[in-house]
């Protein structure tokens, strides 16, 4: 198991939680959009959020403002998520809009208040765990989904939930964050998801 736990962490790495989103959001309001437009939509969000991320990721690692992709140090973690904002941003302004697409609005909408908070306790010094922001974001927005759309999917939830465990479990495993930035990340991801919710649900 020890041998395992550790592709959690790359499975469900931050950058492709935005994809993951996108994909249950289209999969479950399937009927509102016809499939060019699902395409057009989830390339959008691909190239945004794990394309652009990614390169410059390369970039900033050639320059050797990082040494992994899993940001394991409090003064590599800034500029990426400074730029994650950025992109967020133009998302919400520009393509996942709220008079088209509302529920996937209002998730990369939460998405950008937990970076912003996360980018704060950076310059306090205090790292919360990326992973469990993205992964408890995620679980919340899924079951809001089903809610929303009046879907059963009690075997999705129950799986994201035991996948909170698996990712925490990971990160700990790694002995890349304590319970304490877990705990931290937890927060950070499922409380802003929550606080939107009322908009949407």
């Amino acid at each position: 198991m020890k041998k395992i736990l550790p592709l959690f962490s790359y499975v469900f790495h931050p950058i492709f939680i935005p994809a993951m989103a996108t994909l249950f959001y289209l999969s479950f309001s399937g009927g509102e959009f016809v499939n060019q437009e699902k395409l057009f939509i989830f390339f959008q969000v691909l190239v945004v959020t794990v394309i652009l991320p990614a390169l410059v990721f390369l970039l900033l690692r050639t320059a050797g403002n990082v040494d992994s992709i899993m940001l394991a140090e409090v003064s590599q973690r800034k500029i990426p998520l400074i730029l994650h904002c950025f992109l967020l941003i133009l998302l919400v302004r520009k393509s996942i809009t709220i008079d088209r697409y509302p529920e996937l609005h209002f998730f990369l909408l939460g998405a950008l208040l937990s970076t912003i908070l996360a980018l704060i306790l950076l310059f306090l010094h205090v790292k919360a765990s990326l992973h469990m922001i993205a992964i408890s974001s995620l679980t919340v927005f899924i079951t809001g989904l089903s809610l929303h759309l009046q879907i059963q999917i009690t075997f999705t939830i129950a799986t994201l939930i035991l996948l909170n465990g698996f990712v925490a479990s990971s990160r700990l495993e790694m002995k890349a964050h304590t319970n304490k930035e877990l705990i931290i990340g937890f927060i950070l991801g499922a409380v802003p998801q929550l606080l939107l919710l009322v908009l949407w649900l």
